[in-house]
């Protein structure tokens, strides 16, 4: 009798299983995403754009999530808030070796290390490491899930990943001609 029961329970567990995600991790590749860059100087800011090549959201049996990995194409930054002859300068200076170098690093990545629940349903607690001009460093930053999308903000350092250009980090007496090591990414993800 008590094999019987057990076997029940088994079966049981089993059967709850398969309809929880088949009691395993899923993923959910990304289908549509936007992802705005805004960098700062002395005198402004500048702001544009950022194409994702290949994304992906992992969540556990409960559906929280868990990790994740994302591909960015560096050849594809634009700027957004400038046009004709300047747009080209500054899109051609951004893909430059004094910036992001994309001719030797065509990519950047983030890939999900550790997931927190903020102790809202649906917003975590995100360490990643993101890896710009062949350097990896951890970032940590906030993440807010909908049903199939996900909204993030990160503040990026980029003397970590040895961006140098105009650094006040790097280079003194730069006065007005300083551009600010942080810049933000705004990421916007729809989910298949």
């Amino acid at each position: 009798m008590k094999k019987l029961m057990n076997s029940v329970l088994l079966l049981l567990v089993a059967v709850t299983l398969s309809f929880a995600n088949n009691g395993e991790p899923s993923s959910q590749k990304v289908k549509e995403s936007t992802i705005s860059w805004k960098g700062y100087k002395v005198t402004g800011s500048h702001e544009g754009l950022i194409n994702l090549e290949s994304g992906e959201l992992v969540y556990n049996e409960s559906g929280e999530l868990t990790g994740g990995n994302f591909v960015l194409n560096m050849n594809s930054i634009t700027c957004t808030d400038l046009e004709g002859e300047y747009k080209g300068k500054l899109e051609g200076h951004l893909k430059s070796e004094d910036f992001f170098a994309v001719e030797s690093f065509p990519k950047a990545t983030l890939d999900i290390t550790k997931v927190s629940s903020r102790g809202v349903i649906g917003s975590y607690k995100v360490v990643a490491d993101l890896t710009i001009k062949g350097i990896t460093k951890p970032i940590k930053f906030n993440v807010t899930t909908e049903e199939k999308t996900l909204n993030a903000a990160i503040t990026v350092d980029r003397s970590e990943y040895n961006v140098q250009y105009g650094s006040g980090s790097f280079f003194d007496q730069l006065g007005d001609n300083t551009i600010y090591d942080e810049f933000e990414i705004e990421i916007e993800l729809s989910l298949e």
